[in-house]
């Protein structure tokens, strides 16, 4: 599960932003064409930028700190995320979380969402500064009101866990459901749970409802998350939130196991199979076939 007290440096692609080393993190590029010289500045920057991220995704670290550092240096905030992403991972460079938390820092404090993200995670986890889960909240609360779902989400961690924050299940519902709506896996499953009345032991901040549930498992199952998938195929196969379909739920179990979800997934597949025709069985065998993964908006 997604820490928010955690800055990863994952190596993800994302178009016009810093994104080859963090998801989703915003580039500011557009306020910078005030004029005609800027313009065709920017033009250069974007080149030496997209080198860079190309010789990172390559693995040729040098060239990539070679284009990135003057580009940070300069104030691009896309490429100082750059390379406090290359500190923070230790690619191509000794990993220094203080240097990481620098480069995040001066993206962040020009306003970039995908900065004061990470940031917070650094504050959050204590890495490279000490831990300061208040000063954490309130950079992913900057971040998340620019609209940056990886910050929304870690918001409705907060506000569930009580950590820097009262606890506060309402809100973190508000959190959760603004990152789930602009697509985020993450914030879809875990509406689904706090929706769904099998885990109405537990509290939620909203009205348990199966359908709802079952409503937001299915988004998340369908941009290919293990566990949703799994939950589906619970659904499916007793009838809660949705019709039962044996089919579905054999589809599902058998998408989940694949996804990394065994063995549950494997058994309850294989139990389901027990009440059904070898034509059902078939019928689901090819609907996993042909299953693709939606990407997220």
């Amino acid at each position: 599960m997604f820490n928010p007290f955690f800055s990863v440096a994952t190596f993800a692609d994302e178009s016009c932003a810093a994104a080859a080393v963090f998801p989703r993190a915003l580039s500011c590029w557009a306020l910078k064409l005030a004029a005609l010289v800027l313009s065709i500045s920017f033009s250069v920057s974007a080149l030496d930028l997209a080198a860079g991220k190309q010789a990172l995704q390559d693995g040729d670290y040098a060239t990539a700190l070679k284009e990135f550092l003057p580009l940070a240096k300069g104030g691009n905030a896309s490429a100082q995320i750059f390379l406090g992403g290359m500190y923070d991972a230790g690619r191509g460079v000794p990993r220094d979380f203080k240097e990481a938390v620098r480069w995040y820092r001066l993206a962040a404090d020009q306003g970039d969402a995908g900065g004061q993200f990470l940031l917070g995670g650094m504050y959050g986890d204590g890495r490279g500064v000490p831990q300061d889960l208040k000063e954490a909240v309130r950079w992913y609360r900057l971040a998340a009101d620019q609209g940056y779902a990886f910050a929304q989400y870690s918001l409705g961690m907060v506000y569930s866990d009580g950590r820097g924050v009262p606890q506060d299940f309402k809100e973190a519902v508000r959190w959760y459901r603004l990152a789930a709506d602009q697509g985020d896996v993450g914030a879809q499953y875990i509406l689904g749970e706090m929706y769904d009345p099998f885990f109405s032991a537990v509290s939620s901040g909203v009205q348990r409802d199966a359908k709802e549930a079952a409503r937001w498992y299915r988004l998340a199952a369908d941009q290919g998350d293990a566990t949703a998938q799994f939950m589906l195929g619970m659904k499916y196969s007793n009838g809660l939130g949705v019709p039962q379909d044996y089919i579905l739920a054999h589809m599902w179990f058998n998408l989940a196991g694949a996804s990394g979800q065994k063995p549950a997934a494997i058994t309850n597949r294989d139990n389901i199979a027990l009440k059904m025709t070898p034509e059902q069985i078939a019928e689901a065998h090819r609907l996993a076939r042909e299953w693709k993964p939606k990407a997220s908006r």
